[in-house]
């Protein structure tokens, strides 16, 4: 008895133990998504506040806010092409490593872009302009470098493959019409047999006459019933089936 209470405590211990788990797991999994979806409506908010700024607004303002864009624009647009290629290519993994490391530098660039919005010291910002572009071409210049040498990459192999499945086509296509070549070599050859024995094993036509007259016969001559022209029969398809014809089902009974 207190062996089965042992045994049932044990059990709602690991069921409890078990439900708490889950419900840690599902609560991070919720949080994960919320925070996701936080996430992107900011960044949805900040790229049109950014658009707005560098339209509406002249002068170092929307520079700035020019400059941000288009350095986000770029590395979300590489880092998306990198993570859905290395699914696919394996290879892309040192370039991915390659582009957290640049996120890093596109990081702090962007921080500092926004931290001179901020400035109330316009001509102070004016001055550092020049350098700010020039940090912002080279981030996305490097981003671009990386996200286009993966689209051209997974280009080729799909340009190869696609070659090779055509290179495929061609030869299955070709061992399909095979039949056609045998045909038309089999309809040549008993033409050709034809009319060679037509032209060598038949006398003349006034051979068998003569030959009557005399009271002989030729040892290959034919018979009347023979010189008749005669039907011809061809092969009966359920006997002899072609070879791309399926075979034929059995009739059922029932």
């Amino acid at each position: 008895m207190e062996a089965a209470i042992t045994i049932m405590a044990l059990l709602f211990v690991a069921f409890v133990a078990l439900g708490v788990y889950a419900t840690v797991k599902v609560a991070k999994a919720a949080k994960r998504g919320v925070d996701r979806t936080i996430d992107q409506a900011r960044r949805t908010v900040e790229d049109t506040t950014l658009r707005a700024k560098s339209f509406g607004q002249v002068g170092v303002p929307g520079e700035l806010a020019q400059l941000r864009l288009s350095l986000r624009t770029s590395m979300r647009a590489t880092q998306d092409a990198l993570q859905a290629g290395v699914a696919e290519d394996a290879s892309l993994k040192e370039s991915l490593d390659l582009f957290q490391r640049l996120s890093a530098h596109g990081r702090e660039l962007d921080e500092d872009l926004k931290r001179l919005e901020r400035e109330p010291d316009k001509t102070r910002v004016k001055a550092q302009l020049g350098e700010l572009r020039r940090r912002t071409e080279q981030v996305t210049q490097s981003a671009d470098a990386l996200r286009w040498a993966a689209r051209d990459r997974a280009h080729r192999f799909a340009q190869d493959e696609l070659s090779s499945l055509s290179a495929q086509i061609d030869m299955e296509a070709g061992a399909l019409r095979h039949w056609t070549t045998g045909a038309d070599a089999d309809g040549m050859d008993a033409t050709g047999r034809t009319a060679g024995a037509a032209g060598s094993s038949w006398p003349d036509a006034g051979a068998p006459a003569a030959a009557a007259e005399h009271g002989q016969s030729w040892a290959g001559a034919p018979s009347a019933a023979a010189e008749q022209p005669q039907a011809i029969t061809g092969p009966d398809p359920l006997r002899t089936p072609y070879p791309w014809e399926k075979s034929t089902r059995p009739e059922t009974t029932t």
